[in-house]
């Protein structure tokens, strides 16, 4: 849990009387002053291709009141500038892609030391199934089971494999590639489909339950039976796209106004207002 592992962080520097934390995130962040109480603003990056907002989609506003990021308001290449014009060693370092956490190694090589490796099979699941009949509900999502398919290979474990994922599946022998539409790690089953618009991949919306709600702004909360609309991300470096998020006593419906590939159940979706982020929750569906 990012809000977790940042509280923990911030801990031990008031422990040693910082003022601030600084990170070198691609955010900004702004004060508002609303009756007379301070409301702290997490907003974009001013550079698109590196704004990352959506890394920090959990961080509450104590956290926000003691966080300072001094180059939110850069481009990349700036600051690149500014570190090669003070001597620091890493000015021309590459860009890391991997998991900054662990060093240099992929997510799968990851996963695969530290979860045993557990043969299951894999389902192949038809783009003209019936099941996606009525799937413009919200609730219509099918949950596969074996008998929906037919088996076309095995896999290494469930629990390697997300939503969408095509690569590493090492399967062939199929006119369109094989995505991942489905998993579940209690029967270690994974369940693919032919083509990246197989209906599978589709998603009208997403489910966020009550306690998984978080708002940035507790002030912009909505209220129960009341909708808004916002600007949704549902992972990093995907654009955001129009939805209208509706409050219930379950929890916050996020319906799509045009369906989106990939919802991954465990990932944030974070929903925006122009470049300010509002609030995230862990998806369930």
């Amino acid at each position: 849990n990012r809000e977790i592992k940042f509280d923990l962080f911030l801990n031990e520097a008031l422990k040693l009387q910082a003022d601030f934390v600084a990170t070198g995130h691609y955010v900004q962040k702004n004060t508002l002053n609303i009756n007379g109480q301070e409301i702290h603003q997490l907003l974009a990056g001013i550079d698109p291709s590196k704004n990352q907002s959506y890394f920090l989609c959990q961080l509450s506003q104590l956290q926000l009141s003691k966080s300072l990021f001094p180059i939110g308001h850069l481009h990349k290449h700036q600051v690149r500038e500014i570190a090669t014009a003070i001597g620091l060693p890493t000015a021309n370092k590459k860009d890391s892609q991997g998991l900054c956490f662990i060093g240099h190694i992929s997510l799968p090589h990851f996963l695969q030391q530290q979860l045993k490796p557990k043969q299951g099979t894999v389902i192949e699941i038809s783009n003209s199934d019936p099941i996606y009949a009525g799937q413009q509900q919200l609730h219509a999502k099918p949950q596969y089971n074996p008998n929906m398919g037919k088996k076309v290979g095995n896999h290494i474990g469930a629990h390697y494999y997300t939503i969408g994922q095509r690569r590493g599946l090492n399967i062939g022998g199929t006119p369109l590639p094989l995505f991942v539409l489905q998993t579940n790690v209690q029967t270690n089953t994974v369940y693919v489909g032919q083509g990246e618009n197989h209906p599978g991949l589709l998603h009208c919306g997403t489910i966020v339950q009550d306690n998984q709600i978080h708002w940035v702004r507790p002030d912009l909360e909505l209220a129960i039976g009341e909708t808004q609309e916002y600007d949704v991300q549902i992972r990093y470096r995907q654009s955001v796209v129009n939805a209208t998020l509706k409050r219930t006593r379950q929890g916050l419906e996020v319906f799509f106004h045009t369906p989106q590939k990939s919802v991954a159940p465990g990932q944030f979706v974070a929903w925006f207002k122009g470049n300010e982020l509002i609030g995230s929750g862990s998806m369930s569906y």
